[in-house]
């Protein structure tokens, strides 16, 4: 048996060796250290409030093995942030750090996504970015991520955690940006259809409570609720069977597939009545043509172009660089009477494309055309 001594000797001999070769092993990482902000380019990393704290990993040298562990990918938010990531990783001054790019996505199975995250880290990838099935299940794998020396970069439907990095929108304001908007337009009390996303993550959960915040402290409603997963089809079909079943709405918000909401509505020959919805071109498109007749609409957007933030993240991270732990990025908006063709949107392209792709302050800047080239498939 090893004495104490002994195995105190050999935990020394091992890490004078990683140390003295530049190279720590797995078992002896950290993690992120915990440090004093302001972080790196504050104006691209912006701290989603003043307690936001800051980390900041030890550096590396590019190029880099980066990952994307997809969950759901049945609507077309996240066939375009696939098409987006691999159109990111192209551009000029990313391509150079970027040595492999692998894509998996995994559907809405938490244990599954879990997994795809361990396999890229026992395969020593550098970072992984994840759109999180579930917001309260990984702290398990964040723990193996840090031990391992990965970044592992949650965006858009994030975790219930601040160990990691994470980038996102306020999806608790944007809830509430759509209640206000609501009130004043649909008047103090009526009955209001609410749409949500995917169940079971944050974005739905988060927006959802913001929206029912405001409303239940603005006035009388009966809100209906259905589900619509954020794709044109569901919505368009929950929405139809709503208005069969309760008649007459006098607003509605859908958090995705705005687009097939109002189709719905045209569909019933149901009276145009204000939406707010989400940042498609086709609900930008109708929104603009049928203003007149009363269709008002406010419409924000979660961009796919979030993925290409989240990449910019992972990047500095494994640069050495100091980032706030929740990366905010602002809400894209526009509301009536705003809607400007070829400005926030685009009538020679298709009705499934989101319109806000362009985040100047990162430097990001990606055309319909280098997105709508790339597949979605995973690499």
């Amino acid at each position: 048996m090893l004495t104490k001594s002994v195995i105190r000797m050999s935990l020394a001999a091992a890490l004078a060796t990683g140390l003295s070769t530049g190279i720590v092993s797995q078992a002896f990482a950290a993690g992120p250290e915990v440090v004093s902000g302001p972080g790196a380019n504050p104006n691209c990393f912006a701290a989603f409030n003043a307690d936001t704290k800051y980390l900041k990993f030890p550096a590396k040298k590019p190029p880099y093995r980066i990952a994307l562990a997809n969950g759901f990918v049945g609507n077309t938010w996240r066939i375009q942030m696939i098409k987006t990531l691999k159109a990111y990783a192209e551009q000029p001054d990313v391509a150079p750090m970027v040595g492999e790019l692998k894509v998996v996505s995994t559907g809405t199975d938490v244990a599954a996504q879990i997994a795809a995250i361990d396999n890229f880290i026992n395969a020593g990838y550098d970072a992984v970015l994840t759109i999180a099935v579930n917001p309260t299940a990984f702290e398990p794998v964040i723990r193996r991520a840090n031990r391992a020396g990965v970044v592992l970069v949650p965006f858009d439907n994030v975790l219930d955690t601040d160990k990691v990095l994470q980038v996102n929108e306020d999806q608790f304001e944007l809830g509430r940006i759509m209640g206000r908007w609501l009130v004043k337009n649909a008047g103090p009390s009526g009955k209001i259809l609410e749409v949500r996303g995917l169940q079971g993550n944050s974005v739905d959960r988060d927006r959802h409570i913001g929206f029912r915040e405001v409303l239940e402290s603005s006035g009388q409603y009966d809100v209906v609720e259905v589900v619509g997963n954020w794709d044109d089809g569901t919505a368009q079909k929950v929405t139809a069977d709503a208005i069969a079943v309760h008649g007459q709405f006098d607003g509605i918000y859908t958090q995705g597939g705005s687009t097939g909401t109002v189709r719905a509505l045209m569909d019933a020959g149901h009276p145009f009545i204000p939406v707010a919805g989400e940042a498609e071109n086709g609900f930008r498109k109708l929104c603009a043509e049928h203003a007149s007749e009363g269709l008002l609409c406010s419409s924000g957007g979660q961009s796919p172009g979030l993925v290409a933030i989240a990449a910019k993240t992972a990047i500095a991270a494994l640069q050495g660089e100091v980032l706030p732990q929740y990366v905010s990025v602002p809400i894209p908006l526009v509301e009536h009477p705003n809607f400007k063709a070829g400005e926030n949107y685009y009538p020679d392209l298709g009705d499934n494309f989101f319109t806000t792709n362009e985040f100047p302050p990162c430097d990001v800047n990606i055309t319909a055309k280098e997105i709508m080239s790339k597949s979605e498939g995973d690499q």
